[in-house]
């Protein structure tokens, strides 16, 4: 049964909470690499991924090729523009590939929906979901939550959920392309989309779908501030 995993980084935002001139996916990290780049470096190396593509802001998507051409990623198919909300650029690689599905080379195309600014993804969970994508038509990655969660209500504690049950969503969340094509069409078509990112999308609008979750990592975090890089 071949499958077609195709890897969406998503660096469309501006990364406005870390500061500074340039959106935070092309900042360099110790190594002097950007950590765009690691991100990609990542799927690019994974056996199981066929092919990358990056949705880029749409004022930077020249540097993005400047990457390609000092990387020589050679799984690198498309670059694109991505959309103001992070579920735009999302929206725009799944119908990037909506119009391939007819292909046979896509016909079982799953599509893996990554933060560009989770530069130190693991190749262990790479390949954890890419087995699970197998048996599974929607995985995302989690880790448990290492602290208890308040609900809050009028600045109040309203609710302690039970840790055990808790965990804290990471990327790469990867879905069988009708599915997740199905879903946001769905999304985008009812009276109160609810995005908070792919898996909700899945989840608020095909409620039936079971969602599997492949462990993550605490090195799989996200670069949110300043002091993260």
């Amino acid at each position: 049964f071949f499958m077609h995993n195709v890897a969406v980084i998503l660096a469309g935002g501006i990364g406005a909470r870390v500061g500074g001139n340039l959106p935070k996916q092309l900042l360099p990290l110790a190594d002097g690499k950007t950590i765009l780049e690691h991100s990609v470096d990542a799927f690019e190396q994974a056996e199981c991924i066929d092919e990358v593509c990056i949705v880029m802001h749409p004022d930077y998507i020249a540097e993005a090729e400047k990457m390609l051409q000092a990387n020589g990623w050679t799984k690198m198919r498309h670059i694109i523009p991505g959309g103001k909300e992070r579920w735009e650029s999302s929206v725009n690689a799944i119908r990037l590939y909506q119009d391939k599905l007819e292909s046979a080379q896509f016909a079982n195309a799953n599509i893996l929906l990554h933060d560009a600014a989770r530069p130190f993804v693991s190749q262990r969970i790479i390949s954890d979901v890419c087995e699970a994508l197998k048996e599974n038509e929607a995985v995302v990655v989690a880790i448990p939550s290492t602290d208890t969660v308040y609900e809050m209500q009028n600045g109040c504690v309203a609710r302690i959920p039970n840790r055990s049950t808790i965990m804290r969503a990471q990327t790469p969340q990867a879905f069988r392309l009708p599915l997740i094509t199905k879903a946001y069409d769905i999304a985008l078509n009812s009276e109160n989309m609810q995005v908070t990112d792919d898996c909700g999308v899945v989840f608020n609008h095909i409620p039936t779908q079971p969602i599997h979750i492949v462990l993550g990592e605490e090195q799989n975090k996200k670069i949110t501030f300043k002091e993260d890089i």
